[in-house]
């Protein structure tokens, strides 16, 4: 049997997490991996045997398991897809590293430093190729910028300044929810919205030599939009960071809980030259609903600069709407050209591991403040 890393052979996905009651893993992932050649969806595992058969039956997966062990034991999966909460992903990644095969893991890869250090280090160990979910850095629009940052458009950066709203993590929460409430599982303001956007910042403009930042929980208890009933939130609601990027860039990025009636994604970068401007609805970069403004020279004003068409790799999308599955259906697109070609551009658990140390100097920052 041909390898999957090869141009022709398809790569056989098993998802640890997909559901038939919906979620991320279908919102996302299936009309991503749909989009994009090179990719077969073989086989699921659930909780019990009748929800793995559920949902089976409802995306039409032909292997169907009940426990996450079967799925990463089969010989038709090649890739091993986690999308489970934050809590469950340190077992269910060492399973499948354990078993041979590839990983791609939902961000946060770990529920803190230590796990994804662990993950990185076992992936490194046995010579496993891995993948993590940053699809933010795989958006045409981030990708656009980054390329214009680095063709000189606004000359030398001289700063950038973000803010944006988390949209969850505000004064009500839907049901479901109540675990992104509680900071010890990991899956909070700081590590999801500002995780994603601070790697795309980073890889557009450079890595923190220095940073102070400010964290604060200004709810400490909210509301369960359905019953009304109040309850605690030890997540923060603020993060502030502010520092020097390389290159001597001055940043500031402040994310607030909820939803702003006045600006809800604003990224600014200033240069010697000249500026660009990112604009959205919310503070999640990584779905790629952005629009990008720019002015240079003797510009006066802003004006849109539209993504060109050659930043949508994938041909399905380059003529379609932004919708919140196109990042991820890039993002797999590079991970199909790495295995094909031997490459290493796509982020894996090392490079998450590196975003990882970021957040936790974040908190250190802010628990010595």
């Amino acid at each position: 049997m041909s390898s999957p890393t090869s141009p022709t052979a398809p790569v056989g996905v098993g998802f640890i997490g997909l559901s038939a009651s919906g979620g991320w893993a279908a919102r996302a992932h299936l009309p991503a991996l749909a989009a994009v050649p090179g990719y077969e969806v073989r086989a699921l595992s659930a909780s019990s045997p009748a929800s793995a058969k559920a949902a089976g039956e409802k995306y039409d997966i032909p292997l169907a398991f009940g426990s996450a062990e079967e799925l990463v034991r089969c010989d038709e999966v090649d890739l091993v897809v986690v999308t489970v909460k934050v809590p469950h992903h340190r077992e269910l990644v060492l399973a499948a590293l354990e078993a041979g095969k590839m990983v791609f893991s939902e961000w946060p890869l770990g529920n803190g430093l230590a796990e994804a250090e662990e993950l990185a280090a076992v992936a490194e160990a046995k010579g496993i190729r891995t993948f993590v979910g940053l699809q933010a850095r795989s958006a045409p629009p981030v990708r656009y910028v980054r390329d214009l940052i680095a063709d000189g458009y606004v000359g030398e950066v001289l700063s950038t300044s973000l803010i944006a709203s988390g949209l969850g993590w505000g004064a009500e929460f839907a049901p479901g929810g109540e675990y992104l409430l509680d900071r010890a599982n990991g899956a909070t303001l700081l590590t999801i919205p500002f995780g994603h956007t601070i790697d795309a910042v980073t890889m557009a403009l450079g890595e923190f030599t220095g940073l102070e930042a400010t964290l604060a929980t200004r709810r400490p208890q909210v509301r369960n939009a359905a019953t009304g009933q109040l309850v605690p939130m030890t997540a923060p609601d603020q993060v502030a960071v502010s520092g020097v990027l390389e290159g001597g860039a001055v940043a500031s990025v402040h994310f607030r809980g909820g939803a702003s009636r006045a600006t809800n994604f604003h990224w600014e970068i200033n240069g010697t030259d000249g500026d660009l401007l990112l604009t959205g609805g919310s503070g999640h970069l990584q779905f790629g609903q952005v629009t990008v403004h720019g002015a240079q020279g003797e510009d006066t004003e802003l004006k849109e600069l539209p993504v060109p068409s050659s930043y949508s790799s994938v041909v399905r999308l380059a003529t379609s709407g932004t919708e919140v599955w196109h990042p991820v259906a890039h993002a797999y697109d590079q991970i199909r050209a790495d295995l094909a070609a031997g490459t290493h551009h796509a982020p894996d658990f090392a490079h998450a591991a590196r975003r990882h140390r970021l957040l936790d100097r974040v908190e250190r920052a802010a628990a010595s403040s």
